[in-house]
């Protein structure tokens, strides 16, 4: 093998509800994050480590301070080759461009600072380009570093230490992650005319949280399977091995990996060859539990190969996706106020950057802007209506009616159990209320109704973790109807459940 594929990486991802067991809050300054990198690699095994520039403050001193305070695990563990420190730049339609320059710099520095220190050069070479809709966004990002990298003065000598970056491209909208391939046919004929050559790998990612906000649980889960048959099929035509990134987080809405779901995980998403662990995984399961579940996804994950999907499913999984994200959508536009607002109360636990027009990341369905994905999925789940329901209910009840139903468990697995975790966390009372005041809210009880029937289940909370949820969640409802901050319960039934958002 050409180079080592780490099988899960690390993010900064702030969904976790708990105080990381490294630290006095739960809140991570930036400051505190390279010590958090270190401890993804030593303590939990993890050989991969995401350092988001996207739409956050960013501690550009990373490498001197990991370097600095670890010397002797990182001459033993060459950041490179045996650990990884992958950058997510932040995308350029959407941030202003100097931050990209930045990131740039900070990896060219990295490669002169590893030759100093005489360890291995260059430790960073891959970076994350998140939002890709496009080959020609991917190479624009290499020929910009190329450009970067060939500025010289004496006072700035990087003597060819990095020439080329390669590039993760992030795909993280349904109908984007169905025609991927062809970006990635699309990048290839560019890298022969304008670079010359062609990459021996690459590293497909899809998100799995962004989608899901965009069009619904089912048509991303579906929408993935399609890509990774055809990321498959791209290797065997073009001789060029792809190695899949998934996004995965926590909720069943954002890709249900926890320590205890690893297995169902792992033959959901056969193909994929990297998994996300976000910081809920990390800080709010049992720790040892938690490194155990890795180094399960270390030995089983790799082995796995994508479902072939023929030219017939396809079609017909398509039909799916839009049924489903049809549906989905138009309830959510009318749903998007109280989620907007109670998303605001969410605890924070990092420091992003959120100036709206110059760094921000606002999420839209529609006409209307919503928060980003783990505000989306804890509102909802603070107010005992998981975001799995939300249209997944009438589109099952329409595959069923067209004869669909075998084909949509064929390729989304875990849709039962996926659905009865979520429902854990339902609060029929507080939907009942809501339904009385519109009819969006109204179709997501037909769509609970639909899915009890479909599952043959009467959703109610079993557990006491179940039970105490229930009830702060109905203490929360109140709050957010007088206007009062509900911070510390939704912090509380956030612990409950295992995750923020």
């Amino acid at each position: 093998m050409f180079r080592k594929i780490p099988t899960s990486m690390a993010s900064q991802h702030p969904d976790h509800a708990s105080i990381p067991y490294w630290h006095n809050k739960a809140f991570i300054s930036v400051q505190h994050e390279s010590k958090e990198c270190y401890l993804s690699y030593t303590d939990f095994g993890i050989d991969e480590y995401k350092w988001d520039w996207e739409g956050k403050l960013v501690d550009e001193s990373v490498m001197e301070r990991l370097l600095g305070e670890h010397f002797d695990y990182f001459k033993e563990n060459p950041l490179g080759s045996v650990k990884f420190l992958t950058f997510r730049l932040p995308n350029p339609k959407v941030e202003t461009e100097f931050r990209i320059g930045r990131a740039f710099l900070n990896i060219l520095s990295a490669a002169a600072l590893t030759k100093q220190v005489g360890l291995l050069t260059p430790p960073l070479f891959e970076v994350i380009l998140p939002m890709t809709e496009s080959a020609e966004e991917i190479i624009s990002i290499q020929e910009a570093f190329s450009e970067i990298s060939h500025l010289k003065h004496s006072l700035y000598r990087m003597n060819g230490l990095l020439r080329n970056i390669e590039v993760i491209p992030l795909f993280e909208q349904v109908s984007t992650i169905i025609r991927s391939d062809k970006i990635l046919d699309e990048y290839i004929q560019l890298c022969k005319k304008r670079l010359g050559t062609v990459p021996k790998y690459l590293r497909p990612y899809v998100a799995r949280s962004d989608p899901a906000l965009n069009s619904g649980l089912v048509p991303t889960v579906l929408a993935i399977k399609i890509a990774l048959a055809h990321y498959q099929k791209f290797s065997e035509r073009t001789g060029i091995a792809l190695f899949p990134i998934i996004g995965s987080a926590s909720l069943p809405f954002r890709g249900g990996l926890t320590p205890d779901t690893v297995d169902g995980f792992i033959e959901e998403y056969r193909g994929v060859k990297t998994a996300l662990i976000q910081s809920a995984f990390r800080y709010d399961f049992d720790r040892e539990k938690a490194i155990g579940a890795i180094k399960s996804l270390d030995r089983k994950l790799p082995m796995g190969t994508a479902r072939r999907v023929t030219p017939r499913e396809e079609k017909e999984l398509q039909e799916l996706i839009l049924d489903f994200e049809r549906i989905y959508r138009a309830t959510i536009e009318e749903i998007a106020p109280i989620i907007n607002k109670t998303a605001a109360f969410l605890p924070r636990r990092r420091e992003r950057v959120l100036h709206i027009g110059l760094f921000g990341y606002s999420r839209g369905v529609g006409k209307v802007t919503l928060p980003r994905a783990i505000g989306f999925t804890g509102a909802l789940y603070s107010i005992g209506v998981p975001p799995e329901f939300i249209g997944t209910g009438r589109g099952i009840k329409k595959a069923i009616r067209e004869g669909k139903k075998e084909l949509l468990e064929k390729f989304y697995i875990n849709i039962k159990r996926d659905l009865l975790r979520a429902g854990a966390f339902l609060n029929k009372d507080i939907l009942s209320k809501l339904a009385k005041k519109s009819s969006a809210w109204s179709e997501i009880v037909e769509d609970v109704k639909a899915i009890e029937k479909y599952l043959g289940v009467k959703f109610t909370p079993l557990t006491s973790e179940e039970k105490e949820h229930h009830k702060l969640v109905e203490e929360i409802y109140k709050k957010i109807k007088m206007e009062e901050k509900p911070t510390e319960l939704l912090e509380r039934a956030a612990i409950l459940r295992r995750s923020l958002g």
